[in-house]
């Protein structure tokens, strides 16, 4: 009787311990394949741009109050105008962009930036963005030089013609559009940001990767010549006979 007792002990210890071991090796392999397929570091979404001064992006917030139904408005922190997007950088390249940035930037002189009306991307049909317009003198020439430095390097970036704006909402669902609006307000430009893009469930936000100065000297402001200028003493005087 001991005997069957014993050999029943055994047999259910040795499988046991087989039970053990099958556990360890499936382990093992477990541990060795999430070592083998280790995700590599991931690719950087990244764009330049000008920020929007805060006081400025006060001012629009007033605008998005008008917004009804699904319009999901931009942060007034977050506002921008995009000069050139990159959507997948590998992170050793951002150092890449920073030099390209100081090269491009750093010899501009401040730019006067002035707002116009609002509009919405693709304007027929269902919108998806809402924004307002945005003029500067030499500011499509930044992004045209943006985008060759940026093909340069070996990197992508967006084909889609430059259209400088400031976005204020995207539709996540139905939604009314907003009645035009024109704002008479602007700002001086005095540097240039290349930022992260960051995505949430809530929306993207953006993180400052590096600051561009513009250090160049302004032109020159053309003097108006005064009222009854040179055009008036040139003219011969008609006196009385």
């Amino acid at each position: 009787m001991r005997k069957a007792v014993s050999g029943q002990v055994s047999a259910v210890s040795k499988k046991a311990e087989g039970g053990r071991q099958k556990a360890e090796g499936k382990n093992k392999n477990l541990a060795s394949n999430s070592t083998r397929h280790k995700p590599q570091a991931t690719s950087l979404r990244l764009f330049y741009a000008l920020r929007v001064p805060t006081e400025l992006g006060s001012e629009l917030a007033r605008a998005q109050q008008q917004l009804k139904g699904n319009w999901r408005a931009v942060n007034a922190g977050q506002m921008h105008v995009t000069l050139s997007y990159l959507p997948s950088v590998p992170p050793e390249r951002v150092d890449d962009l920073k030099r390209l940035g100081t090269r491009l930037m750093q010899d501009l002189p401040p730019m006067p930036v002035q707002l116009r009306g609002t509009g919405y991307f693709p304007n027929e049909g269902s919108p998806r963005v809402w924004f307002v317009k945005v003029e500067a003198e030499g500011l499509s020439e930044l992004a045209a030089n943006l985008r060759a430095g940026i093909q340069e390097l070996g990197l992508e970036t967006d084909d889609l013609p430059f259209k400088a704006h400031i976005t204020l909402a995207r539709k996540k669902g139905p939604a009314p559009r907003v009645p035009p609006k024109i704002f008479d307000l602007g700002w001086t430009a005095t540097s240039g940001t290349l930022y992260r893009s960051i995505l949430r469930k809530t929306g993207p936000i953006y993180e400052v990767e590096s600051t561009f100065r513009f250090r160049g000297t302004p032109a020159p402001t053309p003097s108006v010549p005064p009222e009854g200028g040179e055009e008036n003493r040139n003219q011969p005087s008609q006196e009385m006979p």
